[in-house]
């Protein structure tokens, strides 16, 4: 008998805090393992698959991520009824926002036009326990007006291999950044959280592991004075062979939107 496959674009939110990160991996808690549990608990008797958009590191949070499900032979019937239904058996850090039909010509992967990503970050006095699953806590004073200029040194088309861990071969290292600033913090707000807390704030096509994570991570060390502008130059030409070696946690960084063509 041929088999029918029906396509849906899904839009969640989840605090990565407890996870270790998007992708299944054996005996660890991950958002695809969570939400591959859900679906086969609300559709006991249907084949599916999942496919994100990409990989988010362990603790790494999504305001705005995106997934797609493949289902075999039986479609979702009332999308807005299944996304209650869903929600209803989701953990309260996992949240689907939207669910929309698509088709096979879609590819998730190919079809992504940009993605924003925020890293959350805050300095000069110790945060309250609730910042930590997703505000970065730098102790030490920090020159923001400095970050905020070397910032915008990583925007154009660039040889990013300095700004990534275990590099493997092939691995596409030139990779074009459309939008680097740091700003004030409005993305999240709450009570507990400090006067004032920083974003930055990245767009672009695709990242590499840890990239932002790294890029985040060198322009602390700018602000602490422990990296120049010419430092950070010089990362970005592959004739210097920079190392690296600062890495911001994961539980700072956000995906913010994905865009597709």
């Amino acid at each position: 008998m041929q088999r029918t496959r029906y396509y849906y674009l899904i839009r969640i939110q989840y605090l990565g805090f407890r996870y270790s990160g998007w992708q299944k991996q054996p005996g660890h808690k991950t958002v695809e393992g969570m939400l591959s549990k859900t679906f086969k608990h609300v559709l006991p008797d249907t084949k599916f698959k999942i496919l994100g958009s990409g990989r988010t590191d362990a603790k790494v949070s999504a305001l705005d991520g995106v997934f797609e499900l493949f289902l075999e032979n039986t479609p979702l019937s009332d999308l807005d009824a299944f996304l209650g239904v869903f929600n209803r058996n989701l953990p309260p850090d996992i949240r689907v926002t939207e669910i929309k039909p698509t088709t096979e010509d879609f590819n998730i992967i190919k079809n992504s036009k940009s993605k924003e990503y925020v890293y959350l970050f805050s300095y000069g006095e110790k945060n309250h326990p609730y910042c930590a699953p997703f505000l970065y806590n730098v102790i030490e004073p920090l020159d923001i007006e400095l970050m905020q200029e070397v910032a915008q040194l990583f925007v154009g088309t660039y040889d990013f291999s300095s700004y990534t861990a275990r590099l493997k071969p092939n691995t596409q290292v030139v990779r074009a950044i459309d939008y680097c600033e740091i700003r004030e913090n409005t993305f999240i707000t709450a009570n507990f959280l400090p006067e004032k807390s920083y974003a930055m704030v990245v767009r672009g096509k695709g990242f590499m592991r840890y990239q932002i994570r790294m890029m985040m991570g060198a322009l602390i060390q700018v602000g602490k004075g422990e990296l120049g502008k010419q430092d950070i130059l010089d990362s970005l030409n592959p004739e210097k062979k920079i190392t690296l070696t600062s890495v911001a946690p994961g539980s700072g960084l956000l995906l913010n939107e994905v865009v597709f063509d």
